[in-house]
């Protein structure tokens, strides 16, 4: 590992910790030659998901652009951004526990609305919106109403 400060490649490992969801490895070292300490995280590399669009196009799966998709969602509501990331790895493990390495957009965004309902009914009507493209009103409200 090179040392972020100086660049040498003289490091050691001084702590080693999984996260909760033992997704990552946070491993604390620290550089022989200038003495800074520094933060690692290690985590294992998926197999590639790929995502077939509603025109038919696939595409590499992103959890930024996931993730991007709920910020906007949850934008401005009382919901952490630690609440956001474990829905994020939540879909993302399910998505990486399944048989089969192409995915659906409709199913990654199902499976985002079912969380998103749990989490907040405002992100969840705001999701839907844009996710079920309303063209009016009335299909707005007719979606609040299932809602409630």
């Amino acid at each position: 590992m090179r040392c972020p400060y100086c660049l040498s490649t003289n490091t050691c490992v001084v702590d080693s910790r999984d996260s909760e969801d033992f997704e990552t490895t946070r491993r604390r070292r620290e550089c022989f030659k200038c003495g800074k300490r520094f933060t690692t995280y290690e985590r294992v590399e998926m197999v590639d998901l790929t995502v077939l669009k509603k025109d038919g196009r696939r595409e590499q799966f992103s959890t930024s652009k996931l993730l991007n998709g709920i910020l906007k969602a949850c934008e401005k509501r009382p919901i952490s951004i630690e609440m956001i990331n474990r829905v994020v790895a939540d879909i993302e493990r399910d998505l990486r526990s399944r048989d089969r390495t192409e995915v659906s957009s409709q199913e990654i965004g199902e499976m985002v609305m079912r969380k998103l309902r749990n989490l907040d009914k405002v992100a969840y009507i705001r999701f839907a919106s844009v996710y079920r493209e309303f063209e009016d009103v009335a299909s707005f409200a007719k979606e609040i109403k299932r809602l409630s």
